[in-house]
């Protein structure tokens, strides 16, 4: 293992996800191929249709975010456990947590530019960067000498500022400040942060038991169809209705799985060597090929439609790794061994679970959406793992690992930097010129998406991190 004692694996994945979602989110719509596209919201009108059924690679990018999520708490929460930090401190941060993430997910939805005005003019654009840059005393510690109540000071002074101006500005549309506004990614996120965290820390140290909550969650899903159950009124039950829905907590059926995923990591960082054991070098390769093929395999036969092509497939690719792996005994051979059986065990259950609701898709989401796309996590944190782990390829994704190692300043830098500063110096209308061609559609998602990965490249360089 190496010296820094890192899984770089999971940083890329998380970088792998975060920067995916700018894509998705900054190619022309309307204009490119239906796969281009979350697959309910087909071109040219991208109108919602639930009767569409598949998945496409942008129906991918949450739930590998959501993922490795689930992935880092056995670093984050497991390491303070494991030193003594009682159970009840790391329930308090746990919801302290998921109180920041909320105000995050409202924070910035009002100061988008396109909320501040429409059209977006230069007062929109100072303000977006202007709110940027007070992220910063919210969300980072100072590197320079502070004492202990200097640095909570700051913090809750910025807060209160945040919360002040949000409450002041005027909005686009006469759109006055709600609490309900919010962004809905962030808000999963900070639900998540909550619950998920609160499981792992009560179950710790007892993975099964974690995984155990599942079957219990999908009861209240199956059951909030009855009318005058007790599991009804516990599914609509809402004290905060713009913070907390039972139904955010479907996500559980990804972080749990990213929690055991986390575990498997942990648990080869404690025990693996530096050594590799070089007997059976044809394995990372097989193994590369085997995870991009189960990946781009299933998304292309479950868009596509031909299920049970894909279920043959994926069953033989499957049944290859399981001969490929039998044998082997070394640190990094018996971690692939457990993130590939495992994450196959999800596939082809969400695979199995495909006729049920109709079909897989990610609105209005159904279980096999959630254990095809954990399934496919682990196989894409197999590959980094040899990627960047195993070989010495970490420079050459080393803007994947960066950007993942911070995520949130990626994830605002195109809404709240990038575009403003485009704005500020006049280069949006040509910008805009790119969304008249497929190609060029497309070209523009990937400038925007590396400048925003610029970003937030810039700040882990400095080590300036959000600890959202």
């Amino acid at each position: 293992m190496c010296a820094d004692k890192r899984a770089y694996s999971l940083d890329a994945l998380r970088g792998y996800a975060i920067l995916t979602m700018i894509l998705s989110a900054t190619i022309a719509f309307g204009i490119l191929p239906g796969w281009m596209y979350h697959a309910q919201v087909p071109p040219p009108d991208h109108h919602f249709d639930p009767t569409v059924y598949g998945i496409t690679w942008v129906d991918l990018v949450f739930p590998f975010f959501l993922f490795a999520m689930g992935a880092a708490f056995p670093f984050s929460i497991g390491k303070k456990l494991a030193g003594g930090v009682s159970r009840v401190c790391l329930l308090k941060a746990a919801l302290l947590r998921g109180g920041q993430l909320t105000f995050f997910a409202i924070y910035i939805q009002h100061l988008y530019p396109w909320t501040l005005s429409s059209p977006q003019d230069s007062r929109a654009w100072l303000i977006s960067l202007g709110g940027f840059v007070l992220l910063f005393p919210m969300f980072m510690r100072f590197p320079f000498k502070l004492p202990e109540w200097g640095h909570r000071a700051v913090k809750a002074g910025a807060f209160l500022v945040g919360a002040l101006i949000l409450v002041n500005l005027s909005y686009a549309g006469g759109r006055e400040f709600s609490f309900g506004y919010s962004n809905i990614i962030i808000l999963v996120l900070a639900n998540m942060a909550v619950f998920g965290s609160c499981i792992y820390i009560l179950t710790f140290g007892k993975p099964w038991v974690c995984v155990g909550v599942l079957p219990f969650v999908m009861a209240v899903f199956l059951g909030s169809t009855t009318e005058g159950s007790w599991v009804k009124v516990l599914f609509d039950y809402t004290p905060v209705p713009w913070m907390y829905h039972f139904n955010y907590l479907k996500y559980l059926f990804i972080v749990i799985p990213g929690i055991v995923a986390g575990e498997y990591l942990q648990e080869w960082m404690r025990q693996a060597s530096s050594s590799k054991d070089n007997r059976r070098k044809c394995v990372p390769v097989c193994l590369i090929i085997l995870t991009l093929g189960l990946i781009v395999g299933n998304l292309c036969g479950l868009y596509a439609r031909w299920l049970l092509v894909n279920l043959c497939v994926t069953v033989l690719l499957l049944v290859f790794g399981l001969l490929l792996l039998r044998k082997g005994a070394g640190d990094y051979e018996r971690l692939w061994k457990k993130l590939f059986y495992t994450g196959g065990y999800l596939l082809l259950l969400g695979l199995f679970f495909e006729a049920f609701e109709g079909g897989i898709r990610k609105d209005h989401s159904t279980y096999s959406y959630y254990f095809v796309t954990s399934g496919l996590a682990f196989m894409a944190l197999l590959f980094f793992n040899i990627m960047c782990d195993y070989y010495p390829y970490r420079k050459a994704l080393k803007f994947l690992i960066m950007a993942g190692q911070n995520p949130m300043i990626a994830y605002v830098a195109t809404s709240l930097v990038v575009m403003p500063l485009l704005g500020l110096l006049g280069m949006t209308p040509y910008l805009e010129l790119l969304d008249n061609n497929a190609w060029l559609g497309f070209l523009k998602g990937i400038v925007l998406t590396m400048l925003s990965a610029g970003v937030a490249v810039l700040f882990t360089r400095i080590r300036w991190f959000w600890r959202t």
